[in-house]
């Protein structure tokens, strides 16, 4: 992935990282809640993150080909669950949603964190 490419995804993923964050401690009423539900159940009621991933990629013009296309290109080294196959388009935006879902919670898992330090 070319340079200017990789710092795009970096500026997306700490914007996804920072809202996401923000809203799983207010939802969960307070960051060690937040980072518990992170940890056990992160498409759990509170977190829903499959929910904000695909609000993202709608609101970032990630859902399409072309964007979940990118998603992978950046996310190439990691491993994505299994998936159930179908039309090209449909199985990239499963895959792309479900990498970045999972650099996501984990990102977010240790902002929280980092904050209740410097808190």
């Amino acid at each position: 992935m070319e340079l200017f490419l990789r710092q795009q995804f970096e500026l997306l993923l700490q914007q996804a990282t920072s809202d996401f964050a923000e809203r799983v401690v207010y939802r969960c009423g307070g960051p060690d809640a937040a980072v518990a539900r992170l940890t056990e159940d992160p498409d759990g009621d509170g977190v829903n993150r499959a929910d904000f991933v695909r609000a993202f990629f709608a609101e970032n013009l990630l859902d399409n080909p072309a964007g979940h296309a990118f998603v992978l290109e950046a996310l190439a080294q990691r491993s994505v669950p299994a998936d159930d196959g179908g039309p090209v388009a449909d199985v990239l935006a499963r895959l792309a949603q479900a990498a970045f879902a999972d650099v996501l919670v984990g990102q977010a898992r240790q902002l929280i964190l980092r904050q209740q330090v410097y808190s």
